[in-house]
């Protein structure tokens, strides 16, 4: 008997990509750090909104990489400069991905008592319905 996968079913034309993408969502590995909401603002608008206490917006990059939004945390360690007598907040990086849509764009960012936000708008499509139009040959 021979498997289908989702790119190879018959009536899944040009489907190839999702399978793809399912793949590479699950292999960014994120470990819940830090931790995130995701919450849908409009009827096209959602908001990504991350939890990044002790970072300045400088600690900060957010960039579109092959329709994958990527947020980058690096803190300046300095600890040499400062004597600690017990540290419990760690200054460590992250990195988090999400995976967009066709069509879904970063409208825009901003920083917030210690609350990154990512602003997410998806386009509208030119045509709901559209008309084939038959050639003679």
């Amino acid at each position: 008997m021979t498997k289908l996968t989702l790119g190879s079913h018959p009536f899944l034309l040009g489907f190839e990509q999702l399978e793809r993408l399912v793949e590479r969502t699950a292999k960014s590995g994120n470990e819940g750090y830090p931790p995130f909401n995701i919450e849908q603002t409009s009827e096209r608008g959602y908001r990504i909104t991350l939890a990044v206490a002790g970072f300045r917006e400088e600690d900060l990059s957010i960039t579109v990489e092959d329709r994958q939004l990527v947020i980058r945390g690096r803190q300046r360690d300095d600890s040499d400069e400062r004597v600690f007598l017990h540290r419990g907040i760690a200054a460590r990086q992250f990195q988090r991905s999400f995976v967009l849509a066709d069509g879904v764009e970063v409208a825009g960012a901003e920083m917030e008592n210690g609350l990154l936000h990512i602003d997410l708008e998806r386009a509208l499509p030119d045509a709901v319905v559209q008309r084939i139009e038959i050639r003679r040959a």
